[in-house]
């Protein structure tokens, strides 16, 4: 039955269409009745109300309940907001996970239209990322498979449960389910098919799946690599150099050679295979090794260093095969390592910054933080470090933990305004600058604004204002890590402008700091002021000071002579295979000499590995001008996938179009 308190408000309620004066126990009632007698109105107002009264798991948790069995759409959908809000650590809800891992809780989403495939995919991805091995991944990923309707749904959702069942070590269902999305068309599946065999002691079965995939298809390094497990000896060494030729990006391969070179007593050659992969990937397990390495020459500090960066990296990082804590490594290790004090730690990371040495930067941060664990200005360094390293969540996370730690409200505001920025938020980010700029006039607040403002193309007087922003900054305190980073930006704006003398005090005046990235920035002053040579010598001092010096030899390929830029973007797709310009030149050359094949192997090498929006859109236009409209269709649709509203890539896809429709009419 209803109560009088829930009678009399149905009264109210027929009369003003308003429940705002009603406590939640007296909505839900009315929501049972309008149920009960199909009343539409006041329902919806019900479920509005109620959704909005939403606010933490508990209540979430409560309501949630009467929403499934009231079929509240709106109420439900508030409650599970809040679940996922909460994730990772709603997840361990038993009731929570009642809801979603169970078939009952499915199919009450399922009848208010709540349980979608993007929704328990989103779930299995977060649980895999949480704990791989729980039950809870196991029961997510039963109902991502019961959610599936597409073929290409139920291809992933049973290929990721198969992989969730060879990390269990539960081989024969991982081999049931690899096998079903084989079946259904996932043919890198059959990669899971192989390691569930040769885990069950299959091993020439699992070496016979991959050869017969390189066989029937275009072989890739990770074919390669896979199969370099279910083999020995030359043959494996054989293996993983083809995978490392076809895609130097693959870490296990240098990991193989380094290993083995260690066993040899080769330690040198060991740690320069992995300065191979550590130059342009920031690869923890590659730490990891290279730093047991160092413990095998008893070089205690480049151990420490390794130790420190990968902390940095993934700060719960298990090592030797999660036998020990890596902060407890550093504790072991310390005490045979040469001990600094906060001021040596600071000249330290002067000389690494300048060196562009980011590995040996974010170590001594590392070291510092230990000391000093809520100095919000470090945090922020490491966030910088990392995100030149291309570690963007781990850079979130330097970064939120900064504006955490932070003690000064202006200070604070800067690193919101980051945070803001960083997620694409420009025009907060730069709220957040003006809003700490009117608290307290700061280098890091000017540098903010000015940063925010250059990014978009900037008319005469937009270039006046951040120029002024940065001198601004300029005349704040700060250390000269910092300044040399404003001077190489005001250099830019400058050049910009056309303002090239500017320019070049400024780059000058940032060199005079150390600030060696700086060099770069007069190269292309000198290279604007038709000065080749002295634009290549200024390139040439910045690769003998950098340790990271592949984009260096990239940039100088610009000022010198064909031969000699081939030889450099050689060197700088030797040292870095990720950057795509020295793929991109060397095919042009190719198309130049009328050499189109060749000229699309070499895109054809890195889109293997690395599928980028300007190569996929060159090899288009490539395969266009030879008359191959499918092809040209085929990388312009994969380009769209990445950028769906890249302009020139459009038009390509259009023009390309025209004449295949054409054929089939």
């Amino acid at each position: 039955g209803i109560s009088v308190e829930g009678m009399r408000a149905a009264e109210i309620f027929s009369r003003t269409s308003r429940l705002d004066n009603f406590p939640p126990n007296v909505v839900l009632e009315l929501l049972k009745l309008a149920n009960r007698f199909c009343c539409d109105e006041l329902k919806s107002a019900c479920d509005s109300h109620l959704a909005c009264l939403v606010n933490n798991v508990d209540e979430a948790m409560l309501l949630i309940e009467y929403g499934l069995e009231e079929a509240a759409y709106l109420l439900v959908a508030a409650c599970l907001q809040v679940f996922l809000r909460e994730l990772p650590s709603s997840m361990h809800n038993p009731n929570v996970i009642k809801i979603f891992c169970s078939v009952e809780g499915r199919e009450r989403l399922a009848s208010l239209g709540h349980a979608s495939f993007a929704l328990y995919f989103f779930l299995s991805q977060i649980a895999m990322e949480d704990d791989m091995k729980s039950n809870t991944t196991v029961m997510l990923l039963e109902r991502l498979v019961e959610c599936a309707v597409e073929n290409w749904e139920k291809q992933l959702a049973y290929h990721q449960l198969g992989v969730v069942m060879l990390e269990r070590k539960e081989y024969k269902d991982a081999q049931r389910w690899f096998n079903a999305a084989v079946e259904a068309g996932h043919l890198y599946s059959l990669v899971g098919v192989a390691r569930s065999k040769f885990k069950r002691d299959h091993r020439y079965s699992a070496y016979k799946i991959i050869n017969s995939l390189i066989s029937d298809h275009t072989a890739t390094g990770w074919m390669h690599q896979e199969r370099s497990l279910y083999c020995s000896g030359k043959e494996k060494l054989l293996d993983l150099d083809t995978a490392t030729e076809l895609d130097p990006t693959l870490t296990f391969p240098y990991k193989f050679r380094a290993v083995a070179l260690v066993e040899e007593n080769q330690f040198g050659a060991a740690i320069s295979e992995l300065n191979k992969i550590l130059g342009f990937k920031a690869s923890p397990d590659c730490l990891e090794m290279r730093a047991w390495i160092s413990i095998g020459k008893e070089d205690y500090e480049g151990a420490l260093k390794d130790i420190r960066a990968l902390l940095t990296l993934e700060p719960n990082f298990m090592m030797f095969n999660w036998k020990i804590h890596a902060d407890h490594m550093v504790e072991l290790l310390r005490p045979l390592a040469h001990q600094r004090s906060q001021a040596d730690c600071w000249m330290q990371l002067f000389d690494h910054w300048s060196s562009v040495d980011d590995i040996g930067s974010l170590a001594v941060v590392h070291d510092m933080l230990a000391n000093d664990p809520g100095n919000s200005l470090l945090r922020f360094r490491q966030s910088l470090l990392l995100l030149r390293l291309n570690c963007q969540k781990a850079a979130m996370r330097s970064l939120r933990l900064a504006r955490n730690h932070s003690k000064l409200k202006h200070e604070r505001l800067v690193y919101e305004g980051w945070i803001l920025y960083d997620t694409g938020h420009r025009e907060e980010a730069l709220a957040k600058a003006e809003e700490s700029i009117s608290q307290q006039r700061s280098f890091e607040a000017f540098f903010l604004k000015a940063y925010a403002l250059a990014d978009s193309t900037l008319d005469p007087k937009s270039s006046d204002y951040v120029i002024q922003l940065l001198e601004e900054a300029l005349r704040c305190p700060s250390d000269a890590l910092r300044k040399g980073q404003a001077l190489n930006n005001l250099g830019s704006v400058y050049v910009d402008c056309d303002k090239l003398d500017l320019a070049a005090d400024c780059y000058t005046n940032a060199l005079n700091i150390k600030h060696t990235r700086a060099h770069q920035g007069l190269a292309r002053v000198y290279h604007l002021k038709n000065q080749r040579k002295a634009a290549y010598d200024e390139m040439t001092k910045l690769i003998e000071k950098a340790q990271n010096n592949a984009s260096a030899y990239e940039k100088r390929s610009e000022y010198c002579d064909r031969e000699m830029a081939q030889s450099d973007l050689s060197l700088a797709t030797q040292l870095d295979p990720l950057r795509t310009y020295p793929y991109r030149y060397r095919a042009a050359v190719l198309m130049d000499d009328h050499k189109e094949h060749e000229a699309i192997d070499e895109l054809s090498k890195v889109i293997s590995f690395k599928p980028d929006l300007q190569l996929l859109h060159l090899r288009a236009a490539f395969y266009d001008s030879m008359g191959e409209g499918a092809s040209a269709v085929k990388d312009c649709e994969a380009a769209l996938c990445i950028d769906p509203g890249h302009a020139d890539t459009l038009d390509l896809y259009h023009k390309a179009r025209e004449p295949n429709a054409t054929d089939q009419k």
